[in-house]
């Protein structure tokens, strides 16, 4: 510890936000309550109007609260979805400098892909089957139009994630997909790439039909690295 560092004075809006994080927190005010109004919170914490507005703002990009003009501020029922929505620009900033965090996150991706796959050979429905395979058509009758097609493959990967039935690995799949995508450097556009992925896709439908766990987990490790290859950090502008 630096026993020379000078004391930072803190913000009043950081010391209105501590509060009135603590307050949520605490459950004094739980998901779809209202805080107080501002002039209230300016009453109870002897601050300025500014302070508690920046306090708010703050609380509001984390997704904690969400304000409306003339309506306060409510708060909000927290979800996986919504707390990785949030870091997406900081995401996209860390992928955008750095080859190496693009390659921990494609390794991140062919992990938890094979372990959707995995669960999703043992709870699969008749009717998550059929719902895969439609998918897998739509893909091959796209095959000539490359953003079609991309857009029935993200389904793909999102209707896996959906038949484990857990939430929050849809939520973790979603921000999967829609980190990487950014990054997707169109190789698939090349002779023989969309028939490979197209076999790929039906392989794993059928060891997830057959409720294959290890053949439906080893079949989506495949596909996800051969996949993994397609992506890289966008060029300098």
């Amino acid at each position: 510890m630096d026993k020379e560092a000078p004391i930072i004075r803190r913000k009043l809006s950081q010391e209105v936000f501590d509060r009135l994080l603590q307050w949520i927190n605490d459950g004094d005010y739980p998901p779809g309550s209202m805080l107080p109004p501002e002039r209230t919170l300016m009453d109870v914490f002897k601050v300025g109007r500014p302070a508690v507005r920046e306090a708010l703002q703050d609380l509001q990009r984390l997704g904690l609260v969400s304000i409306t003009h003339g309506g306060g501020a409510k708060v909000t029922e927290p979800t996986a979805q919504s707390v990785l929505s949030q870091i997406a620009v900081t995401v996209h900033h860390v992928l955008a400098n750095s080859q190496q965090n693009l390659a921990h996150l494609k390794e991140t991706r062919t992990f938890f892909e094979s372990g959707m796959a995995r669960l999703a050979a043992a709870r699969a429905t008749p009717q998550d089957v059929a719902d895969l395979q439609a998918i897998v058509e739509l893909m091959a009758s796209s095959s000539s139009e490359f953003a079609a097609f991309m857009r029935h493959d993200i389904a793909f990967h999102r209707r896996i994630a959906a038949i484990t039935g857990n939430p929050i690995y849809m939520a973790v799949s979603e921000a999967l997909l829609t980190w990487l995508s950014k990054y997707h450097i169109g190789e698939l556009r090349k002779l023989g790439r969309e028939a490979q992925t197209l076999d790929e896709h039906r392989h794993i439908v059928d060891r997830i039909a057959a409720h294959d766990v290890e053949g439906a987990a080893a079949a989506m490790q495949v596909h996800q690295t051969r996949a993994a290859d397609l992506y890289k950090a966008l060029p300098d502008h």
